[in-house]
């Protein structure tokens, strides 16, 4: 009837503005809750800067750290004047970072490869092993290298000498006074300003507060006398060193475990330079004196050894007599950094390492070091030739070279790059009492270190 067609119309009619109405509500709720994440327009945005800000505060440590560790450095200024001068990007040599050159040996290189291939097999595979180390690398470190005078348990294996004093610097922690040559190797000081054991840098100085620097000069030999020296809870000794050359004396050596046992002090002895020792009668280990076991503990790698630089695999020595003032053998604290922050070094570097310690493996060492030898003999050769008063170079790879009174080291470096094309290392950059020198590293090729002699008797000529 006409009546119910009405009704119904009527009705689908609001059915349908209530449809609508629903609509523009949905979409109205869409447009607020869009807009939402869009910044308005008369709103500023936060900068790049400050977004990416974090609410951590920094270690106030790391900001104690003066400029940036030396080596880097040395690329840093490199690449600066490479950008300036690329034309002579193909003379350029670096007589700068101690980094080896020469190959990899064939019976060392056979014990690498062999360690990959056992990898590929279901016999030969291996996952994770013992933090310490492989037990026949510790063993065969033990008595191949140190004639058993020390034990295989206190050998703990690791990814090389650099990477263990920090490891040594978080055993030992933020409380303790540490010694330090000057000048020396930056890692001793710079590890213990990020450990929290330092106050700032005296700027006119150049050193640290609450460090104990030991002065090392051409006077005494670049050996410190501790004797005379504060006492210090840690005392880190390089022998040979790094950067002077100088390798330590067995009197030298003996006089210091006395005045460490004397003190109460224990001494981190850094030997990583020990093969090149050749000269009869001086310690190539910190064990090899007396009562040493009471107080020291050494670093080592096979970094030099056997070309391992990129390889990577050292290792740190700790006896079981080495105590801290209550009693806790301090083998036990080391023990436990590497087994909480460390996963052993690789399977495959130390199948390496334990070729590097067969007879013919050390036969093969012996030759690297005679190489390396004559580097140094032929730079400071070269320079005594003109007239400067040269330092190591005998029972180490490193040239210490003395510069006319009153000229900086960062001068002498900068003159060198420009007018031979040659990198090397300022001695400030080892402590303020490594200025006035430069470092040449014997750890080029023989035909670099040719000429690279030739350029610096015509460029340093007085």
């Amino acid at each position: 009837p006409p009546v119910v067609a009405a009704i119904a119309l009527l009705l689908l009619f609001e059915l349908y503005k209530e449809t609508c109405r629903m609509k523009l509500s949905i979409a109205a709720l869409l447009i607020g809750t869009a807009s939402a994440f869009v910044a308005p327009q008369h709103q500023p945005q936060q900068s790049a800067t400050a977004l990416a800000m974090s609410g951590v505060e920094r270690n106030p440590n790391f900001a104690k750290l003066a400029g940036g560790y030396l080596f880097p450095e040395i690329g840093r200024r490199r690449t600066v004047y490479l950008e300036k001068n690329p034309e002579m990007a193909d003379r350029i040599i670096s007589l700068g970072i101690g980094d080896t050159t020469q190959p990899i040996p064939e019976h060392i290189l056979s014990g690498l490869v062999g360690g990959a291939s056992k990898l590929g097999t279901k016999d030969g595979y291996s996952g994770y092993g013992a933090e310490q180390g492989n037990n026949e690398l510790r063993s065969k470190i033990a008595s191949v290298l140190y004639n058993d005078l020390i034990a295989p348990d206190e050998v703990f294996v690791s990814d090389g000498a650099k990477c263990d004093i920090m490891r040594v610097q978080q055993m030992f922690g933020s409380n303790v006074v540490s010694a330090v040559q000057d000048p020396s190797y930056p890692v001793y000081v710079d590890t213990s300003v990020m450990m929290g054991q330092t106050g700032t840098q005296n700027e006119e100085t150049k050193q640290y507060d609450n460090i104990v620097y030991m002065p090392c000069t051409a006077e005494n030999g670049f050996f410190p006398d501790l004797a005379s020296l504060p006492r210090a809870d840690v005392v880190y000794i390089c022998s040979p060193n790094n950067p002077t050359g100088a390798c330590a004396t067995r009197e030298q050596l003996e006089e210091a475990v006395r005045v460490c046992k004397e003190k109460g002090s224990i001494l981190v002895f850094d030997a990583a330079y020990a093969p090149f020792i050749r000269t009869p009668g001086v310690p190539k280990s910190i064990y090899e004196i007396e009562g040493a076991k009471d107080v020291a503990i050494e670093c080592n790698s096979f970094s030099k050894y056997a070309g391992f630089t990129g390889v990577r695999l050292g290792w740190t020595v700790v006896p079981s007599d080495l105590k801290f003032s209550d009693g806790t053998p301090v083998r036990n604290d080391f023990n436990r950094v590497m087994t909480t922050a460390f996963n052993g070094a690789s399977n495959i570097v130390q199948a390496g390492g334990l070729a590097c310690l067969d007879e013919e493996g050390m036969k093969e060492i012996d030759s690297l070091i005679d190489y390396y030898l004559e580097n140094a003999k032929l730079l400071k050769d070269a320079m005594e030739s003109i007239g400067y008063k040269v330092f190591g170079g005998t029972d180490a790879p490193y040239v210490f070279v003395q510069l006319p009174e009153g000229k900086s080291s960062w001068d002498a470096f900068c003159e060198i790059l420009e007018k031979a094309q040659v990198v090397t290392i300022p001695g400030a950059g080892f402590g303020p009492g490594g200025e006035g020198y430069l470092r040449l590293s014997a750890f080029a090729s023989r035909e670099n270190v040719e000429e690279a002699c030739t350029r610096l008797k015509e460029a340093m000529a007085k």
